[in-house]
């Protein structure tokens, strides 16, 4: 619902399509992609989407098991290039900006203007064969006083787009379904084939019915599915939301990945990648470093495909401050109804941090410790926030049973862990606390 850090601003699909080029062009014949009931066919069969949004480490991502690649705008060049080499296809995004971000879609020379930067790109992709179908805008409705230009502008793109290329289905994207904005979509922009859903943790099991309960009967892609969001969790005293560990994270996904499937759904999973959006682990599904977690295994398992050597991730039973002096919650196990866990003490005390880890494989652990502040650079949509300062000199000691921290000035912080293996797999987790 509130992703990001996206590509695709229309500056950006500007210079990518002027940049195209007709040797860019892969000269197979393009497949014959078509909407059947709640199917999307590709050559008369029926093509279930798993894969994520992604801008590198493609090749993990296919030995998982996925078969599609999202995009939210820009010229897709990697994406693409990816998609031809390991077999993938892809929702190519077409980048509509937002309202949120001050676009007056009752300014005519600004809507069409985007919708000419539109048509460069359908025109500059069009013959690209991997191309599945065209994603028009990403949450366009979010935070919108009245979303009806909005989606009546997404109706106008998915026009001049099957004007272009009338063989390739049309997708919108929404932040969930809300009370009304399916039925808004199917009157507003009866252009668009595929629905696409962003949405995260506990709204996902019924997202599905909730879409066809407002009339929705073609196919739909959960296009961000994410294991839980920063407003969907407890916070401390302070405001700060409490994230999972990673381990808590993959047993949610393997439930939320099942029930989708179960609806029939194609399912796009976010993050493929790292990005600082709260935390810099709360909604990727690897390091910056491309270390990945027990999630892909979750992902591997659901999509029919394998993780590296059949390595399996490290996991984390518990994080949690202990000692004299320290408030808060005492314990963060690995059961989705523990996220209440966080630290409180006064200026001089020497707070404990407590870890049990453990690898299924009984490879060798190691665990590295890191403290941020709090991050004070929230944005709505996703879009790009700045990693919090690091304060090194608050860690006195850090192991693989814990860590030890002292001498912070008074204010707000996450402590924060990395399990690794050795072998590329890895489990997080972070804890919030104040020095008061």
């Amino acid at each position: 619902m509130r992703r990001g850090g996206r590509p695709g601003l229309l500056l950006a699909a500007l210079m990518g399509a002027a940049t195209l080029t007709a040797g860019t062009v892969p000269a197979a014949k393009a497949a014959d992609v078509r909407v059947s009931g709640p199917d999307i066919l590709v050559d008369g069969r029926p093509f279930r989407v798993r894969g994520a949004a992604a801008l590198s480490h493609f090749e993990l991502l296919k030995a998982l098991g996925a078969d599609a690649l999202r995009t939210y705008g820009g010229d897709g060049a990697a994406e693409l290039a990816a998609a031809h080499r390991l077999g993938f296809k892809v929702l190519f995004g077409l980048w509509l900006e937002p309202p949120r971000r001050g676009f007056d879609y009752a300014d005519g020379a600004r809507v069409e203007a985007q919708l000419q930067a539109i048509e460069a790109m359908v025109r500059a992709r069009k013959d690209d064969t991997a191309v599945l179908l065209w994603g028009i805008g990403n949450e366009i409705e979010l935070e919108a006083p009245d979303p009806d230009p909005a989606l009546r502008a997404v109706e106008a793109a998915a026009r001049r787009v099957k004007a272009i290329d009338p063989a390739r289905p049309t997708m919108a994207v929404l932040a969930d379904v809300g009370t009304d904005k399916v039925i808004r979509l199917k009157a507003l922009a009866p252009s668009i084939d595929v629905l696409g859903l962003n949405s995260y943790g506990e709204a996902l099991p019924s997202l599905v019915g909730r879409a066809r309960a407002q009339g929705w009967t073609g196919p739909i892609v959960v296009t961000e599915l994410g294991v839980v969001g920063q407003w969907q969790v407890p916070t401390t005293p302070w405001g700060a939301p409490i994230e999972p560990t990673s381990t808590v994270k993959s047993g949610l996904l393997d439930r939320y990945l099942g029930a989708i499937e179960d609806a029939g759904a194609g399912d796009i999973a976010f993050l493929w990648g790292q990005k600082q959006e709260v935390t810099p682990t709360w909604h990727g599904l690897l390091t910056a470093d491309g270390d990945w977690m027990q999630s892909a295994e979750v992902l591997a398992a659901h999509w029919g495909g394998s993780v590296p050597g059949d390595d399996r991730a490290p996991h984390i039973e518990r994080l949690a401050f202990e000692g004299a002096g320290i408030g808060g919650a005492a314990s963060a196990g690995s059961a989705a109804g523990s996220w209440d866990q966080w630290g409180s003490w006064d200026r001089g005390v020497t707070a404990h941090a407590v870890l049990a880890a453990s690898d299924p494989d009984g490879d060798p652990l190691t665990a590295t410790w890191t403290i941020l502040e709090e991050s004070r650079d929230r944005r709505t949509g996703g879009d790009a926030e700045t990693v919090p300062p690091a304060h090194p000199e608050g860690l006195a000691t850090g192991g693989l049973q814990g860590a030890t921290i002292a001498g912070l000035a008074p204010g707000h912080y996450r402590l924060f862990v990395t399990v690794a293996d050795g072998k590329g797999a890895v489990a997080t987790g972070n804890l919030p606390f104040e020095v008061r």
